[in-house]
């Protein structure tokens, strides 16, 4: 029995360090992904046995490698991050994947299509939506963590009605008006006021 569970634990652990080291050899691997540019032709027209790549915005295959590849190594970087980190917040690191994916993807467009319009000008319109749902999102996931680390009950948020523009809260303002209501509401006199002060 303890021989195979000293089996698992070398297995979880050997696989641990073999998850590691390819992670590891990626990132260090990066900044050669980013100069694999310099293997393309410097022409408009790239031909090959497979495909013929012609670059018609930038009219140089290698101008427009090097933008694809100026785009695709963060997006690469980030995505390591996306996958390998631990903490809460991981979520806002899709945001600035989807920029640099978008920004990959209109760069490719311009370039096949020969598209005068820049698309890459009005990137924080399109990706709005996608930016408020992320950070909602992690919003939400914030509050549960705080909710399990601190013991909040969040349904007392729902009870406090918390005014945007008032200082004090709607339960707090009902409260005083029925304290003020009351017949036995006592106010002090303005003699007595004074001399308190």
């Amino acid at each position: 029995m303890i021989k195979l569970k000293n089996k698992q634990l070398t297995y979880a652990r050997s696989k641990f360090l073999l998850t590691g080291s390819i992670i590891a050899l990626c990132i260090a691997f990066s900044p050669y992904l980013f100069y694999l540019y310099e293997i393309f032709p410097s022409g408009p027209v790239w031909e090959n046995s497979f495909f013929t790549y012609e670059s018609k915005y930038y009219e140089n295959v290698l101008t427009a490698a090097w933008t694809f590849f100026g785009k695709l190594t963060p997006l690469f970087l980030l995505l390591i991050w996306f996958f390998t980190c631990k903490h809460w917040w991981y979520h806002s690191i899709l945001v600035p994947v989807t920029m640099y994916g978008y920004q990959l993807v209109t760069a490719y467009y311009q370039d096949a299509y020969a598209n005068d319009y820049i698309i890459d000008t009005d990137q924080l319109i399109y990706l709005a939506p996608f930016f408020i749902i992320i950070l909602s999102i992690v919003y939400l996931i914030r509050i549960k963590i705080f909710d399990r680390i601190y013991g909040i009950d969040l349904s007392e948020i729902d009870e406090t009605d918390v005014s945007v523009f008032s200082p004090i809260s709607e339960s707090d303002r009902r409260e005083v008006k029925s304290f003020q209501e009351e017949e036995e509401y006592w106010e002090p006199t303005q003699e007595e006021y004074y001399t308190r002060l």
